[in-house]
């Protein structure tokens, strides 16, 4: 957000590319979506709220959204929703003498972007923050598991292990088609962990493996082998029935 000829959409196609994100751009949804919408207050109220609800269909397949429009005062602000907030705060004055007079500059952001530094240094630096780079060199808890088809009580066993460690490898052993109780490739298991893991980004990263059976190991390895142990309810939870009820054998 931030006035007209800030740099708005050169920031939001950078960060669109950084991301893999969709982009809506005001101007484009304007003149192929929104042809019945001015600027006046209540237009512009009702702007910010469709171009939230485009952003909410767009997050539902987990993918990020980029909405890149000038978003001028609270009420806009709040019919947009909930969003990481990116100001690009970079001219005082716009070529609209209009929107000069009714833009609040906002009291609640993420980041402020300033005259200093290219389109791409602030990309790079909010794509960290929005997907945070996994540190291969730093303490990581190991998982193996076949993960068929993950659900939350994996989650939760590598919640736990981020909890205590910091970061977690999540190994996918490579098992599709060994017996009934492994339906799904690689692919479609890596899919449903990231699904179920979004919001973890920089913290855990996924390796695939051969169908590990066993595992040895000499003395003074420099590793340590635990248990966690969940509560009942989420020990509980039986891949064999989600696989049921996904009528998959």
């Amino acid at each position: 957000m931030g006035l007209p000829g800030a740099g708005k959409t050169t920031l939001a196609v950078e960060l669109t590319k950084l991301l893999g994100a969709v982009h809506f751009n005001a101007d484009e949804i304007r003149k192929e979506i929104n042809k019945d919408l001015k600027f006046s207050v209540e237009d512009r109220i009702e702007q910010a709220r469709r171009m939230g609800l485009l952003c909410d269909i767009a997050t539902r397949s987990r993918s990020f959204a980029v909405a890149d429009f000038v978003c001028p005062i609270p009420e806009t602000r709040a019919a947009f929703g909930d969003a990481f907030i990116v100001w690009v705060d970079r001219v005082q004055a716009s070529r609209f003498e209009d929107t000069n007079k009714m833009f609040v500059p906002p009291d609640k952001f993420d980041v402020r972007v300033t005259a200093e530094g290219a389109p791409l240094y602030w990309a790079n630096l909010i794509k960290n923050m929005l997907q945070p780079t996994f540190n291969s060199k730093a303490p990581t808890a190991f998982m193996l598991g076949r993960y068929q088809p993950f659900h939350d009580g994996h989650k939760n066993l590598i919640l736990e292990a981020l909890k205590r460690v910091g970061q977690v490898c999540i190994a996918i052993r490579d098992t599709k088609g060994t017996d009934e109780k492994n339906p799904f490739n690689l692919d479609e298991v890596e899919a449903n962990i990231r699904i179920g893991m979004k919001g973890y980004e920089g913290k855990y990263t996924i390796i695939r493996v051969p169908n590990i059976t066993n595992i040895f190991y000499g003395r003074d390895v420099g590793y340590k082998i635990e248990q966690i142990d969940l509560d009942k309810a989420l020990q509980d939870i039986s891949a064999t029935k989600i696989r049921k009820e996904l009528q998959i054998s």
